[in-house]
């Protein structure tokens, strides 16, 4: 019967340090962390690696619900995984979860529907905003992280040649695998 947290942000730029210290006295046993988008579970190699890991009696501990699964479909079929395994689940921003018991599975569903109702109402926000600034001709779009170009250059070459993967790219250069993959797209169009 082991404690097990599950830590995740959105990208390699953000900081797991906040998770990480409301776990502080939890006296884990495990942890499976990344530093990845939670649009796709099937896309998070920890998060599949701990629905793995986990066996009957454990209890898998998330700082919220919004950080293990981004919408009700994805949360739901976590859930039922854990459920099938009769492993436990506790979210600690949202309060003691017993997803054992009727009343339990009815409060996560309320709050994982309330996590998916708080994302899109903050794209439509966000979206609503983008679209005032470039009306007002005030919106430039995101600022590109600054690169070494000679570098990215010959990180690009290597991996073109079969040397290195993009993961070490991403890792060298700082940056996201998406924004990797821009970076790429834009050199392959400008190169040719």
């Amino acid at each position: 019967m082991s404690k097990i947290a599950y830590i995740r942000v959105s990208t390699l730029e953000q900081n797991t340090a906040r998770q990480r210290e409301a776990f502080k006295d939890l006296k884990i046993d495990k942890y499976f962390e990344e530093k990845v988008s939670g649009k796709n579970i099937k896309d998070r190699p920890e998060l599949n690696k701990m629905m793995d890991y986990v066996r009957e009696g454990d209890t898998v501990i998330v700082e919220s619900i919004s950080r293990f699964g981004r919408s009700l479909p994805d949360l739901i079929e976590l859930m039922n995984k854990l459920d099938e395994k009769g492993v436990h689940f506790k979210s600690l921003k949202e309060g003691d979860i017993d997803t054992t018991t009727a009343t339990g599975k009815l409060v996560f569903n309320i709050f994982a529907s309330l996590a998916q109702f708080e994302r899109e109402t903050i794209k439509e926000r966000q979206a609503e905003g983008i679209a005032i600034a470039k009306a007002e001709g005030r919106y430039k779009g995101r600022i590109k992280k600054p690169i070494d170009q000679n570098v990215f250059i010959s990180l690009y070459n290597r991996w073109q040649d079969g040397e290195i993967q993009k993961k070490f790219i991403c890792k060298k250069l700082n940056v996201s695998m998406a924004t990797l993959d821009r970076r790429i797209a834009e050199y392959r169009k400008n190169s040719k």
